[in-house]
Formats: structure tokens, C-alpha cells, sequence
């Protein structure tokens, strides 16, 4: 698959997830936001049946004392007693407001005129009755009037008698659970200046917030300078909107999980795409690595087949070298890759033993010294580590010191002549620390994490004028881990490479 065929799926997928989550998300909002309306729209009922309730009430209230006045001013009551002090007694009101009240005792039968009975007066008592009760009935039909004496007095009286707070509290309670709003709230009745009369326990004006506070007026038909308000809140508003739309967060999590799967698919794709790219370029420097010495070998068998060639010892111990030395470099690179394979699929065994690091990697000095000589060069050994026992397969460590050095001869600079260095010191921990350095064309900074890949290769293109698979350092790495210990790279491009391989020593 092409990389802009996998960029355009990307492409696609990416704004497909994106409209996905935008259409959720405002999916949400929007029903958060109806259901915010809807609950505000519940409280103001709720609000307003409150106080329409207790507008009943001080009507109520100033029509049962109007009963009474009239029934206490007016209506004669029969005193209970013996027969001597058995009467009617009478209460009235002056025009100026005093009160009082007539008693008239004795006997009810001997106060009634000659020739009438007590029935005749319990009779004529009762019509007395009806007679003021149609008076009353006829006296309420003028109700508005009376209403508004009631209204523009009561005014007058505290608050907190027209509105008790219990009774308050008991009709918000059945008011709220009337409009579903079945949740715990605080509430506050506050003059015209914001001064609390009397607030539930819990009330906390500054914990209510911007959308969380509802006021209502009380007794609207007051004089502006005797308004008083009702304010609620509702702690737990925010968890009791978000409940309604909780059933949403699973299709965000499930998103979220296709989302991170894509992601992961994208990526692994890439990696193989690269992966291939990799191993193509593998292939066909392997191709070429292998065509060179194979040519040379099958040019070496024709000049055999002269017989001139056969009759020349000179010639024939030469063409046999050749194809002595073309067979070594052909066996060196298909252990290489056999190795990595090996080593890939865990099925390697390691002859690890104790061994003296200085004295192999001065044996290995002492055999690399003619090819860096041959390129004009010089390499050096500053062996100082006093402790240098080290428990590894010794065939192996070589290997990786020979690819290090081989690495630093294939990239070194041409305009300078090329510098080596091999050191080796103790540090703490009981470890060894081996440093490898040149003066090459070092590695750029984005390459430098890298390098260790299998297959890859520092070059700007699929092509590098330095031959190889791309194994070296794959192996170098991948060995240094399996012997215990870590390996990492300092590089400047333009002013030479360091690698540090950190091995621990035997204990002793």
C-alpha cells in the first residue's frame, strides 16, 4: 500500500472521529442544557405555588378573625351553670373600641315572659343565629373590599409570623416533590437589602453559585419598602443534571477505545510500511553484498580452467587466496544474519566464561591496526581499568568490539586523517565502562535513537555509498543486553562518535 493511500485513510478516519465526538459532545450540552431548563422551570412552580399558599393563608387567617370579632362583638352565648346561675350573656364593642359584655342569669325559663317556654327561647335564640349568619353571608359578598383592608394591613405585621419558617420549609418540601425535584435544598427569606430574616441550617448564599440560586417574592402586592424574598439553592443541582445524562459517558468511553485502537493501527502501519521499506533496502544491499565476492569467486574458477594459469604456482596460490578470502567474507556476512535471527528467536546458546577484557580487546587492536593504517589512520589503547574480569562468550564480545571499529573505519571523514581510540576504566557498582571512539562523520541527533533498529541504516535515502545490512549495531546492541549490560552513544555530526558499552565484572 502506497504511503498516500494510508495518509488519505488517516485523513478520513480522523475527521470521521472528529465529527463523531463533536456531534457527542454537543449532543450533551444540549441535554444538559434542557435539562437545566427543565428543573429551573419546575422551581419556579414550585416557587409560586409556595407563595400563593401563603397568601391563602393570611387571608384565611384575617377572614377566621373576622369570624370571630363578629361572632364575639354580636352573637349572644348562653351561660352553662346551675338554675340560679344559668343566663345569656351578650359581648359587644363600642364606637371606640372597648369592649364588654352583658350577662343576663338565672333561670332561662324564669326570664322568659309569661305564658312562653325555654323552648320558645332556645327557638327564638337560634333564629337570632341565622338571621346574623345571612348578615355575615351578605357582608362577604363585598370580599374585595375586605380583601384589600387585609392586604394593605398585613403588611404591617412581621414576616415571620405571615411566614413561618417551618411552614415554608414544609411547603417547598411538598412542592419540590410534587414537580419531581426530589433533592436536598437550603432556603433564605431576605428583606429588600439582602438581609436574611431566617435561613434553613445549611444555608450558604456563597455555595449556591451563578445558575443555582432562585428567588421569588413574597407577598407581592406590598409596598416595595416591605418586600421580603424567598431564596433557594440546591446543593447536589450539578450530580442531579448530570445523572440524566450519565447513560451518554459509555458511548464516550467506547470512542475514546476506537479511537486509541485506530491510533495503534495507524501506527503499526507506519512501522510496517517502514519495516518493509527496511527490508527491501536489506535485500538489496545484501544482493550487492553477496554479487561482489561471488563474482570474484566464479571469475578465480574460470581463470582455473586456463591451463596457463594452472602451470603458474604463483598464480594458483593467488587465485586460491582470493578465493580463500571471498569465502570468509561471504561465510562473515551470512553468520551475521543468521545470528540476528537466531538471537530474534531467543534460540542462541552463549559460552559465557570469565575473561580479561584488555587483553582481548588489545588482541583485537593489534589485528585491526593494518586496515586503519591502510586508510591512513592510527589507533590507540588506553586500557586503565585495574579490575577487568568479565564473564562473557568471548567469540561474541569480539564480534562487538570488531563492529564498532569497523563501524568508525566505514564512516569515517575524508577530509582528515582517521583517529581511534579504545578505553577501558572501573566505575562504581563493580561494572567495567569500555569506550570506542573516532573522529567520523558522527550522527545526526534524529538518528541517534534509531541506530540500534534492525535494518536500519543512517543515510538520507533507501541508497548509502557505505555497504552493509544494517545489522551491526542491531547486533552490538542486542548482544551487550544479553551478556548484562547497557550500551548507549554520544555523536556530533561532523565531529566523531563515542559508544559506551558497560559491562558488570566477575566477583572474585
Amino acid at each position: 500500500m502506497k504511503k498516500s493511500t494510508i495518509w488519505f485513510i488517516t485523513i478520513i478516519m480522523a475527521l470521521t472521529f472528529a465529527g463523531l465526538l463533536f456531534v457527542q459532545v454537543m449532543y450533551m450540552k444540549n441535554m444538559i442544557k434542557m435539562r437545566d431548563d427543565q428543573f429551573a422551570e419546575g422551581v419556579k412552580r414550585s416557587l409560586y405555588a409556595v407563595t400563593t399558599s401563603l397568601e391563602q393563608d393570611e387571608t384565611k387567617y384575617y377572614i377566621e378573625e373576622d369570624v370571630a370579632r363578629i361572632e364575639t362583638s354580636v352573637l349572644p352565648r348562653i351561660v352553662s351553670g346551675g338554675k340560679a346561675q344559668g343566663g345569656i350573656q351578650y359581648s359587644f364593642t363600642t364606637a371606640d373600641g372597648d369592649e364588654g359584655s352583658l350577662i343576663l342569669q338565672g333561670d332561662l325559663t324564669k326570664l322568659a315572659p309569661p305564658g312562653v317556654s325555654a323552648q320558645a327561647v332556645g327557638k327564638q335564640q337560634q333564629s337570632m343565629h341565622e338571621i346574623l349568619r345571612n348578615q355575615y353571608l351578605y357582608q362577604k359578598s363585598l370580599l374585595d373590599e375586605v380583601i384589600f383592608r387585609m392586604i394593605s394591613q398585613s403588611s404591617n405585621r412581621p414576616i415571620s409570623q405571615r411566614a413561618d419558617s417551618a411552614t415554608v420549609a414544609t411547603y417547598l418540601r411538598m412542592e419540590f416533590d410534587n414537580n419531581g425535584l426530589d433533592l436536598p435544598f437550603e432556603f433564605a427569606v431576605v428583606n429588600r437589602n439582602g438581609v436574611a430574616v431566617y435561613h434553613s441550617a445549611g444555608y450558604n448564599a456563597q455555595d449556591a453559585g451563578d445558575d443555582n440560586m432562585f428567588v421569588q417574592t413574597l407577598f407581592p402586592n406590598d409596598s416595595k419598602s416591605m418586600m421580603n424574598y424567598i431564596k433557594v439553592y440546591f446543593p447536589t443541582k450539578r450530580d442531579y443534571i448530570l445523572s440524566s445524562v450519565r447513560y451518554i459517558i459509555p458511548t464516550f468511553i467506547l470512542t475514546f477505545i476506537l479511537l486509541v485502537v485506530f491510533t495503534c493501527t495507524i501506527f503499526l502501519t507506519f512501522r510496517q510500511k517502514k519495516l518493509s521499506e527496511m527490508k527491501n533496502d536489506f535485500i538489496n544491499n545484501m544482493t550487492h553484498e553477496f554479487k561482489t565476492p561471488i563474482s570474484t569467486i566464479s571469475l578465480a574458477a574460470q581463470m582455473l580452467n586456463d591451463s596457463s594459469v594452472r602451470k603458474s604456482p604463483k598464480m594458483l596460490e593467488h587465485i586460491s587466496s582470493v578465493i580463500n578470502d571471498e569465502t570468509k567474507r561471504l561465510r562473515f556476512q551470512v553468520e551475521k544474519v543468521l545470528q540476528m535471527s537466531m538471537f530474534e528467536r531467543q534460540k542462541a546458546t552463549l559460552k559465557l566464561q570469565d575473561v580479561d577484557a584488555n587483553t582481548i580487546i588489545a588482541n583485537i587492536i593489534h589485528t585491526f591496526k593494518i586496515k586503519v593504517e591502510k586508510y591512513g589512520g592510527n589507533i590507540e589503547a588506553i586500557l586503565q581499568a585495574q579490575e577487568s574480569t568479565v564473564n562473557v562468550d568471548e567469540m561474541h564480545f569480539t564480534n562487538v568490539i570488531f563492529n564498532l571499529l569497523d563501524n568508525a573505519v566505514k564512516y569515517r571523514r575524508e577530509d582528515e586523517p582517521l583517529r581511534l581510540s579504545v578505553s577501558t576504566k572501573d566505575i562504581p557498582g563493580n561494572r567495567i565502562r569500555i569506550e570506542v571512539a573516532d573522529n567520523g562523520i558522527g550522527i545526526r541527533k534524529e538518528d541517534l535513537k534509531k541506530i540500534f533498529e534492525k535494518f536500519y541504516r543512517v543515510s538520507t535515502g533507501n541508497r548509502h555509498d557505505v555497504k552493509g545490512f544494517g545489522l551491526g549495531l542491531a547486533y552490538v546492541h542486542k548482544m551487550v543486553c544479553e551478556l548484562k549490560g547497557e550500551i548507549s552513544v554520544e555523536s556530533e555530526l561532523n565531529s566523531g562518535t563515542k559508544f559506551i558499552i558497560i559491562l558488570p565484572l566477575t566477583k572474585n
